[in-house]
């Protein structure tokens, strides 16, 4: 296995048994955060698989990874182990939710709703440019919004401006890896 100050891309230690992921139920990931970074990005909460190897969007198959570096955030495609480098770049990765779930349908109203006054709470804290909720419906629910659409939105947190941008999920067949690129693009352009 590559260390995490190798150029190239860390592979997981393993992959997990069903057991560790049925034990992954409700675990959270530690946040990759600082202040004042430049975009913090917010998934919608650690499925089962990132929860159990701790590592935020580790489930393979998952396009976070390729389109930062392919949108230009990275010079280089990292993976969910060399997470701590982001905080370098100005970027950190956040949930609306924190703990994991086998799927976010798992999730109720209320789960948002705190998740949403949780976010607002650590983004006046630490303070980013921008904060990326990565899922229409997470930004939807979370903040009480009808109307959304991918892009900046007229809301901010304080701050902070406020960008909504499709999960990356690879179950989200509705948008393909051109398609995260170019938008992952356009808010890295944003915060330059």
């Amino acid at each position: 296995m590559a260390s995490k100050h190798s150029r190239k891309s860390s592979a997981a230690p393993f992959k997990p048994s069903k057991e560790q992921l049925a034990d992954a139920t409700g675990k959270t990931v530690p946040d990759v955060i600082a202040k004042n970074l430049r975009v913090l990005f917010c998934g919608i909460n650690p499925g089962l698989y990132t929860a159990a190897v701790g590592h935020h969007f580790a489930r393979p198959g998952n396009r976070f990874w390729p389109a930062l570096h392919k949108s230009g955030f990275t010079d280089r495609l990292l993976s969910p182990f060399d997470e701590r480098e982001l905080v370098k770049a100005g970027l950190g990765i956040t949930n609306v939710v924190a703990y994991a779930t086998a799927s976010a349908s798992e999730l109720t109203k209320e789960d948002f709703i705190e998740g949403g006054r949780s976010l607002r709470r650590k983004v006046r804290r630490y303070r980013p440019r921008i904060v990326a909720i990565l899922g229409i419906e997470a930004y939807r629910k979370a903040f009480g919004q009808a109307e959304v659409e991918i892009g900046e939105q007229q809301e901010k947190i304080g701050d902070a401006r406020l960008w909504v941008l499709p999960n990356p999920s690879g179950l989200n067949a509705n948008y393909q890896p051109k398609d995260f690129a170019r938008l992952f693009r356009k808010l890295r352009k944003a915060a330059e």
